[in-house]
């Protein structure tokens, strides 16, 4: 899952999904889904809030549910094992690893019988990368009237480029401490106030206003509240460079991973003409108040004036230069494997209902105490890959193929930023409008059965329904975000999907496990103490029955929409909803 994304996406409207909406519509023959409780009152309820099924007629001819059973744990165990090996070496982007996962990739598709969907009648959508390594000092030195401070490299300050040059630098800059860094005309919220900023180092926030419900919805993040909208925010007001002060609670996840994300070799896209910081960074937040206290601020207080509306850019006194060396590599290549099953109908196989999971991980780095110096990435994400591929098998499996099409997409450096699904976005092998939906996985539940389903996504389109319907097969209850502090939604591969038009679900682990006490405590171990690091790998404590669930409510949710006579569609008034219209309008849909 990336900590690295580029973009602009931030307001969200909920409205009634036209899903609860379906009662009566027949997808295939078949017998009708028993067990659906009528809908809860409030259909446009947040992600957290369990959702009962809506009464619906769900009907998959009975060839799915045997074509569902190819997805077993003995496959993904398989899959997963093998493409988490050290002999890909993390899969880092542009690398000999990276370039033999692929060829893994191929050979099990080719294998499976499907077709090749990528460039020139190939499987591969091939795009640049540009890499660059910073060679950042020791420390990093702020000078207040006369004292100074010094903050060490990699224990207080983590320090990237953010120009794809050889050098970086900061040149005398002030540091002003800017709250959280948003501008947000539809809730009032300006944190720049007109400031000149240009040429100065803004010290932030992460995360948005989270202490009003009617205000940035609350404790659920949005994009304003990524730190990646940070450095965007602080380039378009001229800024030199920007730190944002990481917790634990505000980033989501602890400062190991700022450490192992952000140092080696990072990668972009070709830069176009967007504006860009010299230096983005981040500092710890023991270091953070060390640094404001240098300024005779309390950091405490200055995070209590942020949270107003009034709040006011507050310079510090405090100057400070910095300079990044860079080995900047402008001949590097990834790819996303693309693979397709064409569809039956001739009238809608020009459409596709579009899978996607990232093939990439950390590749090699610092060693641990071990001396491994691999991050093989098993959970994130060989597993999506897994995944991905046990679902391409049931559909090899069932008599004939859906009306529209099935595209698979493992996409490339999805940890470096979404780049391989938004290059994809940017240059769709399948036009916008005739993508009908994307279904996203992206670390897969290795803790055991659920009684739910975790729905990223749940409340802005109408495949809310679809979702309930196919999870309801197995007597599980649909929820959505889980984690809504985390802003997810805005952190995998469905979000690049979603910002050309197409309606997406990242369907994702639930909570309530069948067995086992402690599971729940166990995943959140594995956030804080595996995540993006060298110890992401298989070992025995390792379940596959909750990936088996998943993978199956996918398959019967992506083939109910290949099936149906309808276009899923984003709710109205969401975030999306404009690019989704402009797209169909581009194929002349409706």
């Amino acid at each position: 899952m990336s900590q690295r994304l580029f973009s602009r996406y931030s307001r969200r409207a909920l409205a009634t999904p036209w899903a609860l909406a379906l009662t009566g519509l027949t997808l295939m023959s078949g017998s009708l889904m028993s067990g659906c409780s009528a809908p809860p009152e409030d259909t446009a309820a947040v992600d957290s809030e369990t959702t009962a099924a809506p009464s619906v007629s769900f009907e998959l001819a009975a060839a799915a549910d045997d074509a569902a059973l190819q997805i077993d744990g003995a496959f993904l165990e398989e899959q997963i094992r093998a493409f988490s090996d050290d002999r890909f070496e993390g899969r880092g982007p542009g690398t000999a690893g990276d370039q033999a996962a692929r060829q893994y990739l191929i050979e099990q598709l080719q294998a499976l019988g499907l077709q090749p969907a990528g460039e020139n009648g190939g499987w591969e959508q091939v795009f640049p990368i540009i890499g660059t390594d910073a060679t950042v000092p020791e420390t990093w030195t702020f000078e207040h009237a006369g004292k100074t401070l010094d903050l060490d490299f990699m224990e207080e300050f983590i320090a990237a480029s953010g120009v794809q040059s050889e050098q970086a630098a900061i040149d005398d800059a002030e540091v002003v401490f800017v709250g959280y860094g948003i501008e947000a005309p539809e809730h009032q919220w300006d944190d720049f106030k007109g400031a000149d900023l240009r040429g100065k180092v803004l010290l932030m926030l992460n995360n948005d206003p989270d202490w009003d419900p009617q205000l940035f919805e609350g404790n659920r993040r949005l994009y304003y509240g990524r730190w990646t909208y940070k450095y965007e925010s602080a380039a378009r007001q001229g800024a030199a460079g920007a730190i944002i002060i990481h917790t634990d609670a505000s980033a989501g996840y602890p400062w190991q991973v700022v450490q192992s994300s952000w140092t080696g070799p990072q990668f972009e896209l070709p830069a176009t003409d967007e504006p860009r910081i010299e230096v983005a960074a981040w500092t710890s937040w023991q270091a953070s108040q060390k640094l404001v206290a240098l300024a005779g601020q309390d950091l405490d207080q200055l995070i209590e004036s942020a949270r107003s509306r009034d709040f006011q850019p507050v310079s510090l006194g405090i100057r400070t230069s910095l300079q990044l060396d860079n080995r900047v590599s402008r001949d590097t290549t990834t790819a996303n494997v693309l693979a397709r099953i064409p569809g039956r109908d001739a009238a809608l196989a020009e459409q596709a209902v579009i899978y996607t999971a990232h093939h990439d991980h950390l590749g090699r780095g610092n060693a641990d105490d071990s001396g491994d110096d691999i991050y093989n990435g098993a959970r994130d994400n060989a597993s999506g890959t897994a995944m991905l591929m046990a679902i391409a098998k049931a559909y090899q499996a069932l008599p004939e193929a859906p009306r529209r099409s099935i595209l698979f997409a493992f996409v490339g450096a999805e940890e470096q930023g979404l780049l391989g699904s938004k290059y994809f976005a940017q240059q769709p092998t399948i036009p916008a409008g005739q993508l009908v939906a994307n279904i996203n996985f992206d670390s897969g539940n290795i803790f055991g059965a659920t009684r739910d389903l975790s729905y990223i996504g749940f409340g802005k389109s109408s495949l809310d329904g679809i979702a309930i319907a196919a999870a309801a097969k197995q007597d599980r209850v649909v929820k959505g975000d889980q984690f809504p502090d985390k802003g997810l939604f805005y952190r995998s591969d469905q979000f690049s999907l979603a910002k050309i038009g197409v309606p997406a679900m990242y369907l994702s682990s639930g909570t309530d496990f069948v067995a086992g006490e402690g599971n729940k405590e166990r995943a959140e171990a594995w956030i804080a103490n595996n995540y993006h690091q060298q110890s992401d790998e298989v070992d025995d404590s390792w379940s596959f029955e909750g990936m088996v669930q998943d993978a199956r409510v996918g398959f019967w949710a992506g083939l109910a929409i290949a099936d149906s006579d309808g276009l899923p569609a984003w709710n109205a008034g969401d975030e999306f909803e404009a690019a989704r219209l402009e797209a169909l309008a581009a194929v002349g849909g409706s």
